[in-house]
């Protein structure tokens, strides 16, 4: 026993790091420094090149192809080698809509559709983590929520961070929230989703963004293009907003082109919310809010 300052006694343990300071290699006849120049993984076959070996015969050809597949959150950037495959045979010519019609349903590892071109239609019953359709350029990604799901799809989150990084063309519809950054860097996706985290919209230059439901702070910061229609209700977009480049305005003359978005997601997703704000769409579109350049 040993007293502290105050003059209370405190016992005192003694550690032993036998265990941790042993010699592995008592005979000294082992490396003890790595000697392999790599350390890739095993290999495997992905769910990425599944889908490629699957469809790009059919596809390079313009036959319409459809198929189906499990997913999980090990499952990443399914879809971007085919839209390599397609990009470097195509161009931005593309291919026809819908040649290749995926259904997926699990929950999807990062970067889902990633670099998505035209002709690809991926479906997605579940739900993905970040970086859904990064530097997508063209097709169309759809995620709703697994068959029975009794949530409320407006009030969950159904993909992750930074979706749409750097897009340049295509369609997101997703039946829930995304996370933080949404559709930075966009500059000329079409988007429809439920809401948002902070910094939606950042730096974003062009395209159409849909938020039917909340939005973080900071959102349009940086923003010098492109158009963003949020539904606020309650009012909270102007504490959120960042005014320095953009303006708000009434949706006016932009109201057919917005309710046929939100038409359109909902029979893409089966939304209930998207139904409910289009059946009642008069008082719905009072409450909508156009972000602009200014």
């Amino acid at each position: 026993m040993n007293a502290d300052e105050d003059g209370q006694n405190v016992e005192l343990f003694n550690l032993d790091l036998g265990r941790l300071l042993a010699d592995p290699d008592p005979t000294g006849t082992r490396p003890r420094r790595g000697e392999q120049p790599r350390n890739d993984p095993p290999p495997s076959l992905t769910l990425d090149d599944w889908l490629y070996a699957a469809a790009v015969d059919a596809v390079v050809r313009g036959r319409a192809i459809s198929l189906e597949h499990a997913i999980r959150n090990t499952d990443r950037t399914v879809g971007a080698r085919l839209a390599g495959e397609l990009a470097r045979r195509f161009g931005d010519t593309g291919l026809a809509p819908d040649t290749l019609y995926c259904t997926f349903y699990g929950s999807a590892g990062q970067s889902f559709g990633a670099f998505c071109v035209d002709g690809m239609h991926l479906v997605l019953w579940g739900d993905a983590n970040d970086y859904v359709g990064k530097g997508m350029a063209g097709g169309e990604i759809v995620i709703r929520p697994p068959a029975g799901a009794r949530y409320a799809s407006h009030e969950n989150f159904i993909v992750g961070n930074t979706v749409l990084y750097g897009a340049t063309g295509g369609t997101l519809l997703a039946a829930g929230r995304a996370g933080e950054r949404f559709a930075v860097r966009n500059s000329g996706a079409t988007a429809v989703v439920e809401g948002v985290g902070d910094h939606g919209c950042e730096y974003m230059t062009g395209g159409t963004v849909v938020i039917l439901g909340p939005v973080g702070r900071n959102f349009a910061a940086g923003m010098t293009g492109g158009i963003a229609f949020v539904f606020d209700p309650q009012d909270r977009l102007p504490i959120r907003l960042n005014p320095e480049l953009v303006k708000m305005e009434p949706v006016q003359a932009d109201d057919t082109r917005l309710h046929d978005l939100v038409q359109r997601h909902a029979h893409a997703t089966g939304s209930a919310w998207a139904q409910q704000l289009l059946a009642q769409w008069s008082e719905s579109l009072a409450q909508f809010v156009k972000v602009a350049a200014k």
